[in-house]
């Protein structure tokens, strides 16, 4: 058993260019399932739809989300894909299990004038203040991942066209861009990033001992940001991918480009966003018609 879910695990690491996080949350799906096939005396090569009635109960008492619920099941269907294509097993029981149906929760973001405010009131004191605004700024102005952050380079940069090379989940590639507001904190970043740079790495966003931050240190960051400020409003980092998203589509953005930009591999992903954006159409509406109300 241990060995073919291992076999599995490395096959999602070193096949499929899964991240070590992805990889994580897959594996400890899989233990959750084989937790229930021990509970029932079930072995996974044998199992049939049938056996597989009590699941959803064990998921409960687990606590698990519909979302969640969903990913386990996705994470063992693969499973059993994979073992099938070793002929290991000969048929996928999960084929026939339905899903719950998906929630829809509309993204957080940050109006316009709440990044001003945000901005407006950070000062920069110190290089880490200054590394601090960038993180802001670099989020806000490409609408990267947390994940792609820490990882990006300084020669991913390009500061003549004003882009970074990011690599998003899978190892896919592509070019994000940032605006003249963005490229003057990286350029002060960038004068003063040898002092920051104690141990000679090639990664952007540093931390105190010189090496690269990481997403947990960022949501730190923007935590201690909002204390500074007396914000009142909790942050994230996917607030400000949102906000990103957001404001591209208010200010007339088409979703195809919004979509290419935040990396999604479904248009379906970034139509999300849409839902967010009703009450500025609706708005629009009102104040254009010759009607109003």
């Amino acid at each position: 058993m241990m060995k073919d879910k291992e076999n599995y695990l490395e096959y999602l690491k070193y096949n499929k260019n899964y991240s070590d996080k992805t990889i994580l949350n897959y594996k400890l799906d899989l233990d959750d399932y084989f937790k229930y096939l021990e509970i029932e005396g079930l072995d996974y090569k044998g199992v049939e739809y049938e056996d597989l009635m009590g699941l959803f109960s064990h998921f409960d008492k687990l606590k698990l989300s519909a979302k969640s619920i969903r990913r386990h099941i996705s994470t063992i269907k693969g499973f059993y894909k994979y073992l099938n294509s070793k002929e290991i097993v000969m048929n996928n029981p999960f084929n026939y299990v339905t899903l719950p149906k998906k929630e829809i929760k509309l993204p957080r973001y940050l109006s316009y004038p709440e990044l001003l405010e945000i901005f407006n009131n950070l000062e920069i004191k110190t290089n880490y203040d200054l590394r601090d605004r960038l993180i802001l700024e670099l989020m806000y102005a490409t609408g990267v991942r947390v994940s792609e952050l820490v990882n990006i380079k300084v020669s991913d940069i390009t500061l003549s066209n004003q882009s970074i090379r990011v690599f998003g989940k899978g190892s896919k590639e592509r070019i994000v861009y940032f605006n003249n507001v963005c490229k003057n904190i990286l350029e002060k970043y960038l004068k003063v990033y040898k002092e920051l740079n104690k141990k000679n790495t090639d990664y952007l966003i540093l931390n105190q001992k010189g090496d690269k931050l990481t997403p947990a240190g960022i949501s730190y960051i923007l935590n201690q940001i909002i204390l500074k400020i007396s914000f009142n409003k909790h942050i994230t980092p996917h607030m400000l991918r949102h906000s990103f998203a957001t404001h591209l589509l208010n200010n007339g953005c088409d979703l195809l480009t919004v979509q290419e930009l935040l990396g999604h591999a479904s248009i379906s992903t970034t139509g999300i966003y849409t839902h967010v954006t009703l009450d500025h159409i609706k708005d629009v509406y009102y104040n254009c018609h010759p009607r109003g109300k």
